[in-house]
Parts: structure tokens; C-alpha cells; sequence
């Protein structure tokens, strides 16, 4: 098995980098992609894990990009550096995170809810602080009996609690991706709440602005819909990947690592057949190795 869309403590994860590797290696994992939200700062650990475990690293990242509807996320996948234009993608979305962050704690005094950014900064020591950590904190407060009613009662969007964040433009998010020696792959398509009607020509789009791969199997979507988005993929050309979006054994029940749409377990073939000599040809050889 293979997995090309996991995540850590570096961002919103369970797991540190290095305890996320283990993890991976125990549960038959032979390639892993660490893609952590709009950061690298868990990569060089997990690499280091990984090489004692014996697993081939991909090092990655999911940024945040700009979209009038749902959620658009690139996955940078087998980054080599990071170049001067993903340090200024990373830094523009570590602020409109904190700004976010700060907007959610005055909603939810607002709301009677006394809880801070610091106490949440506090409890997790984390950079990338979010909605996910807000939501485990208030359940650890007992302010809501589970952490996914804190999302529904507050902070999904349209909720009292919800605030928007500016995303990065597309096209700046790709050179960024480009520019440290990594593959830009569109995670999760379906996210975009694009229809289907409209899909074939929004990915021909997103592909012509340098967008080179397609995440097709997710555990957010059907097995058809996988094996849809895997024929389009193709069809335009696109490196075909698959990932569980794992963040760890107690978030989101329905994400295994090591598994995708269906719980079908992620065939290496997404490695070893399309990304692997996808990264060979641009790296010019076997090396995958992140020098930070």
C-alpha cells in the first residue's frame, strides 16, 4: 500500500511527522506523502523517520488556493526545497490564518463561548492553528460533547463562527509548487462543488494553468466517481494520484491510511507507476530527498 495525502501535527494531524511515519510503517505503508497545510515544517522529521523505516518519503504540502465555491487545495507532491516563492505563499497564508484565528475566538465570546487563540496556541503548540484545533479544545472543555459538533454548532460554514480566509491565486500557488522541484496535483476535486457537467472543462482550465496531476481517489468520494476522475485525468494528460487524507486514529472516522474511495486499500501503482516516474523526470533521477 501507498499513501499520497496524510497529515501531522506540523498542521492539523494527530500525529508528529516522525510518530505518523511509525504508524505508516505498521500498517504496510511502502510510500508515503507527508502534505501538511500550508507548511513544511514537518517534512526533514518525517524524512528522517522514513529512512529508518525503511519507506520511500515523498515530501509535499497542501496550499490553500483561492475558488469562488467549496474549497480549492494543490498538493505539491516530491518537493526537493523550499524556494523563495513557496516562503511567501506560506508566510501570506500563515496570516490569513491568524487572522482567521483571531476572528473565530472574538465570534465565539461573542457567543458567550470564553475561550482564546492563546489557550488553543497553548494547548497544542502548533503554528498552523485552525478550526479542527478550536474544535478539539471545546470538546476537551466540555463545552460540546464531541469535537464534530463543534464544526456543526459553530463553525462550518454558514455557521455563527465560520469566518472566511483568502486563499492563495492559482497561478501563484502552482510556481510556488514548480519552483521547489515538486508536481502540482489538485487534491479532492469534488471539493470545488463544481458539477459534474462542468468538470471536464474546469480541469482542462486548472490544467492549462500548470496544474499537472489529479487526486482521483479520496475517501470523500464513490468508487465511480474515483474511477471518473481517474478516466478524466488521463484523458487530459494529468499524473493520476490517490490518497486517505489521514490526520490521525481519532479525526474522521471514515480516513484509514492506506486507504481511499470504497476503503479501498491505494494501489502503489499511483507511486510507482505515475507519480514516481512523473518526479524521476523532472529530479532527473532516483533522488526524492528534501533539503529544507
Amino acid at each position: 500500500m501507498i499513501d499520497l495525502h496524510t497529515h501531522s501535527t506540523a498542521s492539523d494531524g494527530t500525529f508528529s511527522p516522525a510518530e505518523l511515519v511509525r504508524y505508516a510503517k505498521e500498517k504496510g505503508i511502502c510510500a508515503l506523502a507527508l502534505t501538511d497545510h500550508d507548511t513544511t515544517d514537518g517534512l526533514l522529521e518525517a524524512q528522517a523517520e522514513a529512512i529508518k523505516a525503511g519507506i520511500e518519503f515523498v515530501p509535499g504540502i497542501e496550499l490553500t488556493v483561492q475558488w469562488p465555491t467549496g474549497e480549492f487545495h494543490l498538493l505539491g507532491l516530491g518537493l526537493r526545497h523550499k524556494s523563495a516563492e513557496l516562503a511567501r505563499a506560506t508566510d501570506f497564508l500563515k496570516g490569513e490564518r491568524n487572522r482567521r484565528n483571531m476572528k473565530m475566538a472574538e465570534k465565539l465570546r461573542e457567543m458567550g463561548v470564553e475561550i482564546t487563540y492563546e489557550e488553543v496556541y497553548e494547548r497544542f503548540k502548533t503554528k498552523n492553528i485552525g478550526r479542527p484545533h478550536f474544535a478539539s479544545y471545546m470538546a476537551e472543555k466540555g463545552i460540546v460533547k464531541q469535537r464534530q459538533v463543534a464544526f456543526d454548532k459553530y463553525f462550518a460554514k454558514g455557521r455563527p463562527c465560520y469566518v472566511d480566509r483568502e486563499g492563495l491565486d492559482l497561478e501563484v500557488a502552482v510556481e510556488a509548487i514548480k519552483t521547489s522541484g515538486g508536481i502540482p496535483v489538485q487534491a479532492h476535486p469534488l471539493s470545488m462543488y463544481v458539477s459534474w457537467g462542468k468538470m471536464d472543462a474546469t480541469m482542462e482550465m486548472i490544467r492549462d494553468k500548470g496544474v499537472m496531476g489529479l487526486e482521483a481517489w479520496h475517501p470523500g468520494v464513490r468508487i465511480s466517481e474515483a474511477e471518473r476522475l481517474e478516466e478524466l485525468g488521463k484523458t487530459l494528460g494529468m499524473v493520476v494520484t490517490a490518497g486517505s487524507d489521514f490526520h490521525g486514529e481519532k479525526l474522521r472516522a471514515d480516513r484509514h491510511i492506506g486507504f481511499a474511495a470504497g476503503k479501498l486499500k491505494i494501489q502503489d501503482r499511483f507511486w510507482l507507476e505515475n507519480l514516481k516516474p512523473a518526479l524521476q523526470k523532472i529530479h532527473g533521477g532516483d533522488s526524492m530527498e528534501y533539503s529544507g
